[in-house]
């Protein structure tokens, strides 16, 4: 069973990753590239709720690993891609948060960038342990990595 799942993380984060930058470069409109980006941080957003709702009430190892491996897919999907010119301002589903800072501070994007995928790709290895208490201490590094994104380059709603 654990390595039915393990191929079907491979394959789901291959899959996602492929089918995200193959549509990044095919959409030629700034709001296909924003609705998708939303899109994505919908995704992750719910499974970290759904992380954050095992660690607070009865833990489930099988939900943990599972939203765990949506996070990392999604992490290692090439979603820079989604960042096209013309993609600062405009409306996806609802209006962009992004700061223009997003588009020229390319070292402080790469930086942030390159803690997240760390954060998910760890949290993804310690959700598979069902270590509970190390579950939650990662949980925290990978919200403190969203943070870093977050604070620099969303405009808060």
């Amino acid at each position: 069973m654990k390595l039915k799942s393990i191929i079907t993380a491979i394959v789901a984060t291959t899959t996602l990753g492929i089918s995200l930058s193959a549509s990044a470069q095919a959409i030629g409109k700034p709001e296909d590239n924003i609705r998708w980006r939303q899109s994505a941080y919908h995704v992750k957003a719910w499974s970290m709720g759904r992380i954050k709702a095992n660690l607070e009430g009865t833990y489930n190892k099988d939900q943990v690993i599972q939203a765990a491996n949506v996070i990392q897919a999604l992490a290692n999907s090439g979603m820079g891609a989604l960042y096209q010119p013309g993609t600062d301002k405009g409306k996806g589903w609802k209006d962009t948060r992004a700061k223009a800072e997003l588009f020229t501070d390319k070292e402080g994007v790469g930086k942030v960038a390159m803690a997240f995928n760390k954060e998910a790709n760890e949290m993804a290895k310690v959700a598979a342990s069902g270590d509970a208490a190390a579950v939650k201490a990662q949980f925290g590094k990978l919200g403190e990595s969203c943070s870093g994104c977050h604070d620099k380059f969303r405009v808060k709603e």
